[in-house]
C-alpha cells in the first residue's frame, strides 16, 4: 500500500476539524504578542518557529491520508 514506509503508516485518518483548530490556533499566535521584538529580530524568529509546526501538523494530517 502507498504511504507504507511512513512511520505513522498504521494510524488512523486525521480529523479534519482537529488539524483546522490547531492550524488556525497556531496562525493566530503569529499575530499575538512580541510586537516590541520586531527590532532586535526575534519575531522573525518566533514566527518562524510557528509557521514550522503549522506546517507539521499539515504535513502529519497528510501522512494520515492513503494517496492512489
Amino acid at each position: 500500500m502507498p504511504g507504507q514506509h511512513l512511520a505513522d503508516a498504521n494510524q488512523e485518518f486525521a480529523d479534519p476539524q482537529r488539524v483546522r483548530a490547531d492550524v488556525d490556533a497556531l496562525l493566530t499566535e503569529l499575530t499575538a504578542g512580541a510586537r516590541d521584538s520586531v527590532a532586535d529580530g526575534t519575531d522573525i524568529v518566533r514566527r518562524a518557529r510557528i509557521l514550522e509546526q503549522a506546517h507539521d501538523v499539515l504535513v502529519h494530517a497528510l501522512a494520515t491520508v492513503d494517496k492512489i
